[in-house]
């Protein structure tokens, strides 16, 4: 790989264990070269030299992918992080952010003016992963996804081309990168419409014993179709851990946080209280203001490298009583998993279907269920938990969330597209990409390979 500028690390070269290191501490597999790419230069000789020789290519840009896609065994890691530059136009109010860079930077460059696009909720997060399959964050529901954010991508085909996408310059592939993932080239850099932001916050948790839950959590879906676009409700049961806030009595039980984040005026927000109120009286509530780039930052150190990690994920387009009683029948024991809710709709369901890759506007909820742990000898019953529990949602769910599939294969792929545009997704791949030299994320299979 004497064709790039950036560094080449191999085995046995010092920052080669660091730099193919990712975030789900379960991914552990030796690539034969990581390239740290300096920008479209390097990234397309790193696709043209995985093309002449035969070996797998993985993308990494924040390494967040729950699969670990950026790390192939034996094959080239291509690296963009030492792209993370952010460059804001307050006046115009755009971002240009590359394709190395982390949410974080994003959020800190963009918020220096007062202004702020859909991010997620974790500041170590790439840019480039969340982006790239639709992108949802505490702003999704006042200003779209993240990828509705989206003015221009440049891009590098499997060819080695550098393409700019567009609503005006090449459109089928600028659609297709507004959800379709990371399977028609590789984003170099992203031109984001930002927004101007009153970065004041206010978070709403309210806990209850999972024996009470059940009246609550009817409530707190009765009030999704009528919330202020601000407010994003949210619900989580699991485990209780050692929370300061908590009784000692409910450490280590299981229980039910109900409430919401809500983006501006604290006083705003606090309206929204008694109508979350009333069906039964938590254990302890917490109400607090925050600014917003410390609501992107709080779970940083929950959700931070040195944890293995199971996911499973579902899109729900409505959430009857029987789901709320599947929801709530969470198994108990020391591997069991926890399973949040984050409220859709607002600004999300306002774009037309067809304007984007992205096919799961018209979900009220997404669901995930989360396994996290530290012990590799508990590795098959937590992942086995967590399936057991997601299985017993599916019956109910709408489709699946790109960004939250693991191991579900093309039956993943199918729950994440719908029939027509999983034919126009298989159709710009087979123009971009027909040898799927980019297969190593949630794949769109070109039809001459199936």
């Amino acid at each position: 790989m004497n064709r790039v500028a950036g560094p080449v690390w191999q085995p046995g070269d010092e920052r080669y264990d660091l730099a193919r290191s990712v975030w789900n501490g379960m991914v552990n597999r030796r690539p034969a070269a990581v390239v740290a790419c300096t920008g479209p230069a390097d990234v397309a000789a790193t696709l043209r030299y995985g093309a002449e020789t035969g070996l797998e290519i993985g993308v990494r840009c924040g390494g967040h992918s729950i699969a670990g896609h950026a790390v192939p065994d034996g094959g080239l890691m291509l690296d963009l992080t030492p792209m993370c530059a952010v460059r804001v136009d307050a006046d115009r109010r755009r971002a240009w952010v590359q394709g190395g860079a982390l949410l974080g930077a994003l959020d800190e460059a963009a918020l220096r003016h007062g202004l702020a696009t859909t991010a997620g909720n974790v500041s170590h997060t790439g840019v480039g992963g969340l982006t790239l399959g639709g992108g949802m964050g505490w702003l999704a529901r006042q200003a779209g996804l993240t990828c509705d954010n989206v003015a221009s991508y440049q891009v590098v085909i499997p060819s080695g081309e550098v393409l700019t996408a567009s609503a005006r310059e090449n459109p089928d592939l600028f659609w297709g990168l507004r959800g379709g993932g990371g399977n028609f080239g590789v984003v170099t850099e992203f031109e984001f419409v930002l927004h101007r932001l009153d970065t004041r916050a206010l978070s709403v948790e309210m806990v209850f014993p999972l024996h009470e839950a059940e009246p609550v959590l009817r409530r707190w879906r009765d009030l999704l179709p009528e919330a202020p676009r601000e407010a994003t409700l949210t619900a989580w049961v699991g485990t209780a851990g050692d929370w300061a806030h908590l009784p000692s009595s409910l450490r280590g039980r299981p229980v039910v946080n109900i409430g919401y984040v809500w983006i501006g005026d604290p006083d705003a927000g606090r309206r929204l209280l008694p109508a979350l109120r009333g069906a039964a009286s938590p254990v302890c509530e917490v109400v607090g203001d925050l600014t917003y780039l410390q609501l992107q930052r709080r779970e940083d150190d929950t959700q931070g490298y040195r944890y293995r990690r199971y996911w499973k994920g579902h899109y729900f387009r409505d959430f009857g009583d029987e789901v709320i009683g599947r929801f709530l029948a969470l198994e108990r024991g020391p591997c069991a998993p926890s399973a949040s809710l984050q409220a859709y709709g607002g600004a999300i369901a306002e774009v037309p279907d067809h304007e984007s890759a992205f096919g799961q506007r018209d979900a009220l909820v997404e669901f995930v269920v989360a396994a996290r742990w530290t012990d590799p000898a508990e590795d098959a019953d937590r992942i086995t938990e967590a399936r057991r529990y997601a299985a017993t949602m599916e019956p109910f769910a709408s489709g699946a969330y790109v960004n939250v599939l693991n191991d579900e294969g093309q039956d993943g792929i199918r729950r994440a597209y719908r029939g027509a545009k999983l034919a126009r997704l298989t159709e710009l791949k087979d123009r971009y990409d027909p040898g799927n030299l980019l297969h190593l994320n949630q794949n769109i299979v070109p039809s001459g390979l199936r």
